[in-house]
């Protein structure tokens, strides 16, 4: 019944976009530009080149976070979620090609890229993860939610392969040298992401409009029910908590995952070539790993998978700290990361699934988006002001800051009551509907 779930052409054209931009995540995010900012900057000190670093991240997230829930408001009222995701999709392929330009620039041209490739990046999110529930029942939510997860894992870790191997033997694919593999996997991304958007672009469907309105119209409706559903989502109580609860844990999970390799790299001292290996470990464990969340979440319910996800990750920070030396730790690391990673960011959007009003999913998922994206910002901020702040205290010392965020947002988490959140979200639909009769 699951595999034929799997092979549903909407639920598989949804997921294929997973698949699609992914390879932004893992090339680009994750790979090999933290290797060549962290080349680029050489004649710049580790903490300035990672200040800057920071604050491009922070820049992009507050851009998308501001942005998020009034686009996500004014895609609802005129049905137009399709259309935001192409959008900022197209947005983040071109800064792609951009960045296969610049790789042999400046760095501050590169970073500027990079940071606007990242506004493409999450803002397309939002749009794709309301389109989450007209794909999927809420009996299977879990399940589908996972599989998309799973098929960007070994999606973007399939093309990370090719782009790993073009670059440390660039004669097998024809080309001059490593500089120019390296300007031809960042524009690859651009090509793998745009190939395969496709089907979630002709095969999802979304409600059509009542009727057909005009652009000043659909913003001035956008903003009334961006100012409303604000309002509203304070009513709902197991939401807001598990925004609060998200925010915190989610920051840490986005953390090590745009900074491994920068710390790996600047601070350990460890080679290049262990730290790719890292992350085609991470991704090839973290694809099965995401399917088996998606059951288990089914199974045991999803906020006590999460649970489990915060454990795992609060003793690999704990390990990274006192134990990391080697290249081994370091894989070591990212295979446990791996078995996680799918799991947390699965479950949370299929448990705020749950909490959300249906006629409202793409304003709800702009605070789900927002919240994800002011998360980028905290945990960056509290690894600079660690060495900063505390006497004898260094940039390794700064990633146990990282604990505080995962227990607090286990706290807030203690706190959702899916069931009353459930009848909370339906009420509020009730309410919606009844409102236009």
């Amino acid at each position: 019944m699951r595999a034929f779930l799997f092979l549903d052409r909407k639920v598989l054209s949804w997921a294929l976009y997973d698949w699609a931009n992914s390879a932004f995540a893992t090339t680009i995010v994750a790979g090999f530009f933290p290797v060549l900012y962290s080349h680029m900057t050489r004649d710049l000190s580790t903490q300035d080149a990672q200040i800057w670093l920071n604050i491009t991240i922070a820049i992009g997230s507050i851009v998308v976070g501001i942005s998020s829930p009034i686009l996500g408001a004014i895609a609802d009222s005129g049905n137009q979620r399709k259309t935001f995701l192409a959008g900022f999709t197209l947005l983040g392929i071109i800064m792609c090609l951009g960045l296969g330009w610049a790789a042999s620039g400046v760095w501050w041209m590169t970073l500027i890229l990079y940071g606007i490739g990242l506004i493409g990046f999450n803002g397309a999110i939002t749009f794709y993860n309301s389109l989450l529930v007209m794909v999927s029942s809420i009996d299977q939510v879990d399940i589908v939610s996972g599989f998309g997860y799973a098929l960007g894992y070994i999606g973007g870790g399939l093309l990370f392969l090719i782009n790993v191997l073009m670059v440390t033997n660039p004669g097998w694919f024809g080309l001059a040298s490593t500089s120019v593999a390296l300007a031809v996997s960042f524009v690859s991304v651009g090509i793998w992401w745009l190939l395969f958007s496709l089907p979630l672009f002709l095969f999802v469907k979304e409600p059509s409009a009542v009727q057909k309105r005009s652009i000043g119209s659909t913003a001035r409706e956008g903003w009334y029910r961006f100012k409303s559903t604000f309002r509203e989502i304070r009513v709902l109580r197991a939401a807001s908590f598990f925004l609060i609860g998200y925010w915190l844990y989610i920051d840490g999970v986005a953390t090590i995952f745009k900074m491994a390799v920068f710390f790996a790299d600047r601070i350990l001292g460890l080679p290049s070539e262990s730290l790719i290996k890292a992350l085609l470990l991470t991704q090839f464990v973290a694809f099965p790993a995401a399917l088996f969340f998606g059951w288990f979440g089914k199974k045991i319910g999803p906020k006590s998978g999460i649970y489990i996800c915060i454990v795992v990750y609060a003793v690999v920070i704990t390990y990274a700290w006192q134990w990391l030396r080697s290249a081994m730790d370091f894989y070591f690391l990212a295979a446990s990361i791996g078995l996680v990673q799918g799991g947390i960011q699965g479950l949370s959007r299929s448990l705020f699934a749950r909490l959300i009003p249906k006629s409202k999913v793409a304003e709800f998922f702009g605070f789900f988006n927002l919240v994800g994206r002011f998360s980028s910002i905290l945990g960056p901020l509290l690894m600079i002001i660690v060495p900063l702040a505390i006497i004898g205290a260094d940039e390794r010392d700064s990633i146990l800051a990282l604990l505080i965020l995962f227990a607090g947002g286990a706290i807030f988490l203690s706190k959702v009551d899916i069931a009353s959140g459930v009848v909370e979200a339906n009420q509020l639909d009730e309410s919606v509907i009844h409102s236009k009769k």
